[in-house]
């Protein structure tokens, strides 16, 4: 594999953040890549954020124009993709834009006793402390939009993760989804290579329970 992010200090990663990919070249060979986490949102939800934006600024008596205006919408992103069946999601849903996503924790939005938020951590359970997993991604290359107003237009590298049903322990926290976890080589060989009929039944077959556990991230740092 070739590696094109030096050598990466541990990190936490927040949506429109940078974070290491593994993509494919064209010849096959795999790449370590970093990649911001966002996928381009619909069409429909830009068009819809535009024509807002358009009224509030007729209501003010302003000119629009509204080509220019849905062209400089701001797109931070969509951070997951669970509707793959989704016309939007189709054009990239082969192996050239699928990616693995490397992770050693992941977060769910939690309560304390008190009802404020916190961060509940997952991991896989292993021997090692801090044990390396991968998310089923798919990415986009050189892709320009308005990420955020003051930057206006930029050509980015862009990525986001699949999400599938929940297992325990995370059901009992977030109900609604959890990213879809490639554990063994030859599941992240069919995700990487293999048609969408045999890739796109990794989503529909979540872990089993008990694959991952809560744990106290301050007791391992």
């Amino acid at each position: 594999m070739t590696s094109h992010v030096g050598n990466l200090d541990p990190r936490d990663t927040y949506p429109d953040y940078a974070a290491p990919i593994v993509r494919l070249y064209a010849n096959g060979e795999r790449e370590l890549a970093l990649s911001r986490w966002g996928m381009p949102s619909s069409r429909k939800a830009l068009f819809e954020a535009a024509s807002k934006r358009a009224d509030k600024l007729r209501a003010k008596g302003k000119p629009v124009d509204f080509d220019r205006l849905l062209e400089l919408e701001p797109d931070a992103g969509t951070t997951n993709v669970r509707n793959t069946k989704s016309a939007h999601w189709r054009p990239w849903l082969s192996p050239a834009n699928r990616c693995l996503v490397p992770f050693t924790a992941f977060s769910e939005p939690g309560r304390d006793a008190e009802g404020r938020y916190r961060p509940i951590w997952f991991r896989l359970i292993d021997d090692d402390p801090e044990p390396l997993g991968f998310f089923a991604g798919v990415h986009v290359r050189d892709h320009t939009c308005v990420r955020k107003m003051k930057t206006g237009l930029e050509t980015c590298d862009v990525f986001a993760f699949l999400t599938t049903e929940p297992v325990e322990p995370v059901r009992s926290i977030h109900p609604k989804a959890m990213p879809v976890i490639l554990r063994t080589e030859e599941e992240r060989e069919t995700w990487m290579r293999a048609d969408w009929a045999e890739a796109g039944e990794l989503q529909s077959r979540p872990q089993p329970d008990g694959v991952l556990e809560i744990f106290d991230r301050k007791m391992v740092e």
